[in-house]
């Protein structure tokens, strides 16, 4: 009995780069959620209190990186989840293709019920939401600081969109420091996709029936962004 191939996940992105831009695919072979990446003790301490209130244990280290996998990475605009205990976080998401390192907009949607049991475990139950067009990294490196992260938020039927992030790249470790503390001075591996961190959430963690992601670089004027809607499923023991 032949075995069968695992079915690979496959991202489609519009690729704006001065030299070549493109539309191209990309099959994902590993994806790294890379946490507590802020260069602020003090912000991150606030986020991990922030935590802490909702029973999720402290990291064993800052940054950490988790394992997940890659076929949880989708550019979907309405995804399902398991009770009303989710939210998503907006994050600077590199990507690893033959040509470069890539830079996009993503979300970390996770099970806050599960992440007071296991944060590994809660990252791997909820899809990981990217958005459709990436930047050519080699084109932001000389003013990576001045980008820019912001999610908002529907949380009721018929509600008001409400920023719900917000925050300078500056406040988290330099991509280059990150993938050299995962994967050392070779760089990340072809196939390779890191989110990079994120921010506390303005008036606290909470679900929301609609989550939208953004960054903005105010020196060459353009935004990346993807929303997706959350339908939760319920809960029947």
């Amino acid at each position: 009995m032949s075995r069968r191939k695992p079915v690979q996940t496959q991202l489609n992105f519009r690729r704006y780069s001065a030299l070549a831009p493109n539309s191209a695919d990309f099959v994902p072979k590993q994806l790294v959620i890379a946490g507590w990446t802020g260069r602020n003790r003090e912000a991150m301490e606030h986020h991990v209190q922030e935590l802490e209130a909702l029973g999720v244990k402290r990291p064993s280290s800052m940054p950490v990186y988790y394992r997940v996998a890659a076929g949880r990475l989708t550019q979907a605009r309405e995804i399902q989840v398991l009770g009303p205990h989710t939210s998503g976080e907006v994050e600077p998401v590199m990507f690893s293709m033959r040509d470069g390192l890539w830079l996009g907009i993503g979300s970390d949607h996770t099970d806050r019920k599960l992440e007071t049991q296991s944060v590994a475990a809660s990252k791997q139950i909820c899809p990981k939401l990217v958005g459709r067009e990436v930047w050519d990294c080699r084109e932001i490196a000389d003013h990576w600081e001045d980008l820019v992260l912001r999610s908002y938020v529907i949380e009721q039927p018929g509600g008001e969109r409400v920023l719900y992030q917000e925050g300078g790249v500056s406040q988290m470790l330099l991509p280059g420091d990150l993938i050299t503390g995962y994967s050392g001075p070779a760089g990340l591996p072809v196939g390779t996709v890191m989110f990079g961190g994120t921010f506390p959430a303005k008036g606290g963690i909470r679900p929301a029936l609609y989550f939208e992601i953004e960054l903005e670089d105010p020196v060459l004027g353009r935004k990346l962004r993807h929303g997706y809607s959350i339908e939760v499923l319920p809960e029947v023991e």
